[in-house]
């Protein structure tokens, strides 16, 4: 049997399976977030933050994937510096800007939940900060492979960039207990359990599994696309040297 990574480099192999995985993810991810906001709506108000507690649902997924998502640009970019390979080179270019979106929506969520409980929509704090300073990285990635025209050297910039980038990952992470922060702790992933009851934690856990189901999905049509742009450039380029 072929191990899964192995199946997958292949990028035919690789075509055939995210042609019916790409819809399967999406689905996937529209049960889970109308479960999840169904869940959410239906959990009752905080006893400090009300309402605004419900925003939690939205900003915390997002603010997961803007961090998950950057592990696998960067992944897939030491897959393409090192063994040069192609399809894992389209898959750092399609997860740049989905992981932008995510910290996109993490920061002005963080702002519209941080508005009433801190009295102010950003302060240099450094888990925000952080944050947005994986904005810039996803920018930067994205500019650069802009701004060559050789696109195996933009490939090979961009890939060290990401790479680069990686070490603000333990950051973003660690920020709240390296350094004194308006944010609050770990809440969910604690030593010592969930530091939340079980009427917000559950349609937490769905909203970030539905998240999650819908970057794969967005990302397998995304590098499928970049897929059939190189065949389609590659084909052009041969019809005019014929």
């Amino acid at each position: 049997m072929i191990p899964a990574p192995a199946f997958l480099s292949n990028p035919e192999r690789f075509m055939a399976f995210s042609r019916w995985a790409a819809p399967m993810f999406g689905v996937l991810a529209a049960g889970l977030a109308a479960a999840g906001l169904w869940l959410a709506f239906a959990a009752p108000e905080d006893y400090q933050q009300g309402d605004t507690v419900r925003i939690m649902f939205v900003h915390v997924p997002a603010a997961y994937m803007a961090s998950f998502v950057y592990a696998c640009l960067a992944g897939a970019s030491f897959l393409s510096l090192v063994f040069r390979h192609a399809l894992a080179d389209a898959a750092a270019q399609a997860a740049a800007p989905l992981g932008a979106a995510f910290t996109f929506l993490a920061l002005v969520t963080g702002a519209l939940w941080g508005a009433p409980m801190w009295g102010t929509w950003w302060v240099w704090d450094a888990r925000l900060t952080s944050v947005l300073v994986l904005l810039l990285l996803y920018l930067a990635y994205m500019a650069l492979r802009a701004s060559l025209d050789d696109e195996t050297k933009a490939a090979r910039a961009a890939a060290i960039l990401a790479l680069v980038g990686i070490v603000n990952l333990p950051v973003v992470k660690f920020s709240v207990d390296w350094w004194n922060s308006l944010h609050q702790g770990a809440t969910v992933f604690r030593a010592d359990g969930p530091a939340m009851g079980p009427e917000f934690l559950w349609p937490l856990a769905l909203m970030a599994l539905a998240y999650t189901s819908a970057f794969g999905s967005l990302w397998l049509v995304g590098i499928r696309g970049e897929v059939w742009r190189r065949r389609a450039e590659a084909a052009a380029l041969r019809a005019a040297r014929s």
